[in-house]
């Protein structure tokens, strides 16, 4: 059989990332250089380094940032008390929350109003996660894995809800569920699917190709859930090998040994450019036959922060 690359679609950036990133380089030529961001705007290293070189600076906590400067928060969304700090020290804000984010936020909200204990499936540490966790302090109980799921102990007499991170794993966040109903029957289902349609499909179109592939290739930070978890997919769905790359000279020829059908996708914080490189550096190595796996089609699109929105139109760049 001759040499292939079968490239699962869709793959690469979300909605949520593209308006992310498109809202520090619009802010860049609006306010000028530097514009500062909270925490890296979407987990990955090319893109992080790529809007540094534009004259991004990016910070840990709003308060490494001068007073009176611009603060773009990152696409994982923040707690509210990050908000104050920021108004406390009199920054321009742009709010790059995605909005699948946002919306879990808003359910947390609604259920905290409830005084119902929140059980939040994410994993501890992870932005996303302490954002949405802030917005009910002493309400929310992160579940981290399926150990976590197992062992909590609610508030007795507590009416229990559960939400969760949207970059996780669809097949991991059901088993974590059906731990939880099976221990408090009584457990409420949020009001809509929290796992993120991008997560959701490019989970699946891994999943379509796994099993024919000799080798799967993730291109995609360490750093970025929704990126490791393909990578762990593919041999969950039959891969014989799977990697995670940020850069196409990160491969190791010995991986190639015996190989004769690659899976390559990247995760939703991944531009194209770094797919193609990869496509490149196999097609030097004998794999230029590229197949593309299409598990669906994606159209969603996020208009830019209302704040920022404002501004690009009283400059007439809208």
């Amino acid at each position: 059989m001759a040499k292939r690359v079968l490239l699962a679609a869709p793959r690469g950036y979300c909605a949520g990332v593209d308006r992310a990133v498109v809202t520090v380089e619009k802010a860049l030529a609006l306010y000028g250089a530097p514009v500062y961001v909270r925490k890296q705007i979407v987990h990955n290293v090319h893109v992080v380094a790529s809007l540094e070189a534009k004259g991004a600076i990016f910070v840990d906590e709003t308060d490494q940032v001068p007073e009176g400067k611009t603060v773009v928060f990152s696409a994982h969304g923040v707690a509210p008390s990050v908000h104050a700090e920021a108004a406390s020290r009199n920054l321009k804000t742009i709010d790059a929350t995605c909005p699948l984010v946002t919306k879990v936020h808003h359910e947390v909200r609604r259920f905290a109003q409830e005084d119902a204990e929140i059980l939040l499936i994410g994993h501890h540490g992870h932005e996303e996660v302490e954002g949405t966790a802030g917005e009910a302090v002493g309400q929310v109980r992160v579940i981290d894995g399926l150990e976590g799921a197992r062992n909590v102990v609610p508030t007795p007499g507590k009416k229990l809800v559960w939400l969760s991170q949207t970059t996780l794993s669809v097949d991991e966040t059901l088993s974590a569920v059906a731990i939880l109903k099976e221990r408090f029957p009584d457990i409420q289902d949020p009001p809509s699917d929290d796992i993120c349609y991008a997560t959701q499909n490019r989970q699946e179109a891994i999943k379509a190709i796994s099993a024919r592939a000799d080798l799967v290739i993730v291109v995609g930070s360490q750093n970025s859930s929704n990126s490791v978890r393909l990578a762990e997919v593919a041999l969950e769905y039959g891969a014989k090998a799977s990697h995670l790359i940020d850069y196409a000279e990160e491969i190791q020829e010995h991986w190639l040994i015996g190989v004769e059908t690659i899976g390559l996708t990247s995760g939703a914080s991944v531009p194209e450019i770094l797919v193609d490189d990869v496509l490149v550096w196999l097609a030097e190595r004998g794999f230029g036959d590229v197949e593309t796996v299409t598990a669906m089609q994606e159209s969603l699109l996020f208009s830019l922060p209302p704040e920022l929105r404002k501004d690009l139109k009283a400059a007439g760049k809208n």
